[in-house]
């Protein structure tokens, strides 16, 4: 298992990009709130931001499942973006960008 320095600078491009994307899906997840229309999306924002949040954490703590749930919020992100990118709002382009890269970051991870 690799010491908390080495985690965090193996990691850190994954943990800057889950970082962003928790960011821009709480962001997102709060405007689909206005609209009843949009509650498959903010279901995802918030599923997405979750995922995002924990998965920054177990790589900042070097945790041996970090991986593991890299991989699972690759999967997430990917199903956020999708609908995201469905609704041409702002809000909706920029986390559905978000997410694409967190999705990468996090594969790149997992492999």
């Amino acid at each position: 298992m690799p010491t908390l320095r080495e985690a965090r600078s193996e990691y850190q491009s994954c943990i800057e990009s889950c970082q962003d994307c928790a960011a821009k899906c709480a962001f997102c997840l709060d405007a689909c709130l206005e609209e009843p229309a949009m509650a498959r999306c903010a279901r995802l924002c918030r599923d997405c931001e979750a995922i995002c949040q924990l998965c920054t954490r177990y790589m900042a703590a070097g945790s041996e499942f970090a991986v593991d749930l890299c991989d699972l919020c690759a999967e997430v992100c990917d199903q956020c973006a999708e609908e995201c990118a469905r609704h041409e709002q702002d809000h909706c382009q920029e986390c559905a960008e978000a997410c694409r890269r967190c999705a990468s970051e996090c594969r790149t991870m997992a492999t």
